[in-house]
């Protein structure tokens, strides 16, 4: 999820240490307890029983039950019955590791910032459809049931009857329709349609609300993805809005109020601040928990939602935890400090800059804070990562950079069992850089596990014999100094740029392959880029490498494709992603007489012959194909480029687990075990922990954590 490994190993002295660290890693993942979750007859008990979550909806259970506090809002007349505040059909949360809950509590979580989007990553409320299993499966969310027509360029949305806003307004189709048509389409507000609101041809869908509960989305060509991506992310939280609650927001936009002052689509709007209901208390939410303060740079302070339309098993509405408290601590250091002296109840580690160095420091200080340490798999497939600027502007590099066998060679000269050893622990598994290792397409059957391993082990090394042979292939010999030289007999430096905000982990590695490069006579150099510019820089094809990510997706590779296929201007090439992004658009056959560098903005078309052209073509097959085995099969002729002319980006370490803890008496935390394939934290796609529902959470002893 985080794209910066950020281990801290000041708290973690690396020898006897280490081996303290293993044990404690072991001892952790393997840790298949309850966690002293309340006993019920009604719950799982066995391992099968407790093991991911349900595909199939749960029945409507016959009867509800409500918190405390808000039976006795009932009981003053403030609120009206829990069974007219519930749509007709609750979403009955599906995980098999469920155990019936208390109502009570406060729960404290850190946040690096007031309005770090990650807030909303613990809220999954407003979601369309929801990803379950580590998202193997999808299951109904807002919306109860969908389909589509035979060549999927018409798909149904039948949302829940009775859904209501925190407020206690009903919710309806106008409220997407109105996101939809006045924002949008809207060519003052600055909303863009989301990736699958397009076509496979890439042109926009039409959409239609046929009554208060139904929408259709009709697309000029197959959209057979359409219900992947309105699984993923957190809507109205770091993926497209899709509603917008238009009882209380038309009284800011112009279309509905003609005294809206004219900056009101700008970001320091008026209209865009009240949108925001993780800083405006007044916002209405469909999450399990709304704002009920907000102090900047402190602290945001959630109480239950009475109108959230989800229960467990039993009838009982969520949250079973009262309130939720967001502090910000911005400072890794202060959150080490918080959390052994018991200030934190329940921790995300990739959210706060926490990773595996930290486990030994937290297992010390156990008694003391309270905190259990838990490890769900991060799902990266590449941990910290590598690669170079495919459009990089220096032409004479460029020429490289463009070379598959001078990429082979670099990430055959890279030790990655060393990597592993020191920046992991011994934890994932050495790659050569691959989507994620539990992407649908590597599990299908046979050919496409066999597809996995081989890009997985295609240039992995560590074998700096092969990697000098193929630099002396082409050119890049060593000189009278020992050093190797440019194929134009010039000198040559590789220079590794990397945001300057880069986590330690990623540091040490970017040492590693200093070293490791060195060894095989190249020059480098480490150079680290203010934040604030990188990724424009990067864009243009002004900075030569990329040393601080991580390629994460989830679910398959097409429902996130730019690690695979180049379509935007982030990635390993920046300027064919950009040219992409522009097709079907004005802009496409526009500034074509200009040097690619000098356009607005930089953008170059691929060889015709080349590998990024023939990538562009199975990913358009793709978008239009109906049938999802030819769609895994078109994935793995990607692949087979990747592996050919690859590779494009490099990995060290993947499915690296990441760091959680949990409050000894917090309850229906999964353990990793508990989890279907052991977590899915990294990708945003995968919204974690929100597709665990932490509304479920609950504590033992509520009284003592209010």
């Amino acid at each position: 999820m985080a794209e910066n490994t950020a281990l801290d190993r000041r708290t973690f002295l690396y020898g006897a240490a280490a081996t303290a660290a293993l044990t404690m890693l072991a001892a952790c993942s393997s840790d298949s307890g309850s966690g002293g979750q309340a006993p019920s007859q009604q719950a799982p008990t066995t391992e099968a029983e407790t093991k991911g979550s349900e595909t199939d909806p749960l029945p409507r259970p016959s009867s509800f039950q409500e918190a405390p506090s808000l039976a006795a809002q009932v009981e003053a007349g403030e609120l009206p019955p829990v069974e007219e505040r519930l749509p007709e059909n609750p979403y009955v949360v599906p995980h098999r590791w469920w155990k019936p809950g208390k109502y009570g509590g406060n729960l404290v979580v850190p946040s690096s910032s007031s309005n770090d989007p990650a807030i909303k990553e613990y809220m999954y409320g407003h979601s369309l459809l929801r990803f379950l299993n580590d998202s193997r499966d999808i299951g109904p969310g807002l919306v109860e049931s969908w389909e589509s027509n035979e060549d999927a360029t018409e798909w149904t949305l039948h949302f829940r009857k009775g859904l209501k806003w925190s407020d206690g307004h009903p919710w309806s189709t106008e409220d997407i329709m109105f996101w939809w048509e006045d924002m949008v389409l809207n060519e003052e507000h600055t909303e863009l349609p989301p990736d699958e609101a397009r076509s496979g041809k890439g042109t926009l869908m039409t959409m239609k609300a046929i009554d208060e509960v139904t929408l259709v989305l009709t697309f000029d060509a197959p959209a057979p993805l359409t219900d992947v991506r309105l699984a993923g992310y957190v809507n109205r939280g770091n993926g497209a809005t899709w509603m917008e609650p238009k009882h209380y927001l038309k009284q800011f936009h112009p279309k509905y109020n003609p005294n809206v002052s004219k900056d009101w689509a700008t970001a320091d709007g008026e209209f865009e601040a009240k949108r925001d209901f993780s800083q405006n208390p007044e916002c209405p939410t469909m999450t399990g928990w709304r704002l009920k303060s907000y102090q900047e740079g402190r602290q945001a302070v959630w109480e239950r939602n009475p109108y959230y339309w989800c229960v467990d098993r039993e009838g009982r509405q969520l949250p079973y935890i009262d309130t939720l408290t967001i502090r910000v601590v911005d400072d890794p250091e202060v959150v080490r400090l918080q959390i052994q002296e018991g200030k934190l109840d329940y921790v995300h580690g990739p959210f706060v800059g926490l990773g595996l160095g930290d486990i030994s420091g937290f297992k010390r200080t156990e008694e003391r804070s309270g905190m259990r340490v838990l490890l769900w798999d991060g799902g990266s497939g590449t941990g910290s990562m590598f690669f170079f600027n495919y459009d990089y502007k220096d032409a004479r590099m460029r020429e490289l950079f463009r070379e598959p066998k001078f990429r082979q060679a670099l990430s055959l000269a890279v030790n990655r069992a060393d990597i592993q050893k020191q920046v992991y622990f011994t934890t994932g598994e050495p790659t050569t850089g691959t989507l994620s290792p539990k992407s649908i397409e590597y599990h299908v059957n046979d050919e496409g596990k066999e597809m996995y391993r081989r890009w997985r082990d295609a240039y992995v090394g560590p074998d700096p014999e092969r990697a000098k042979a193929l630099l002396d292939e082409i050119g890049v010999r060593e000189g009278p100094d020992g050093k190797r030289r440019h194929p134009d007999g010039g000198d040559l430096t590789i220079r590794l740029d990397y945001p300057a905000t880069a986590g330690a982990g990623d540091r040490t590695k970017n040492e590693h392959l200093k070293r490791d490069w060195e060894a095989i006579g190249l020059k480098v150099t480490l150079n680290p880029v203010p934040p604030e510019s990188h990724n424009s820089q990067w864009a243009a094809g002004l900075i030569a490498t990329q040393t601080a990510w991580e390629v994460s997706n989830a679910h398959n590779h097409l429902a996130q494709p730019a690690w695979l296929v180049p379509i935007e201007p982030q990635r390993w090439a920046p300027l064919h992603g950009q040219f992409y992004s522009l097709r079907g658009t004005p802009q496409e056959k526009e500034q074509l007489d200009l040097d690619p560098y000098e356009r607005t903005p930089p953008r170059v078309e691929p060889d015709p012959d080349g590998p990024i052209a023939a990538l562009w073509k199975l990913y358009d097959q793709s978008k239009v194909e109906p049938d999802e085995m030819k769609r895994h099969q078109l994935v793995w002729e990607m692949i087979k480029i990747h592996i050919e002319h690859g590779p494009f980006f490099m990995g060290t370490v993947g499915n690296t687990p990441q760091l959680v803890l949990a409050h000894r008496d917090l309850r229906n935390v999964p353990t990793r075990e508990q989890l279907a394939s052991g977590g899915l934290v990294n990708p945003w796609q995968h919204p974690t922990p929100a597709v665990y529902d932490p509304e479920i959470y609950f504590w033992e002893n509520p009284e003592e954590h209010s």
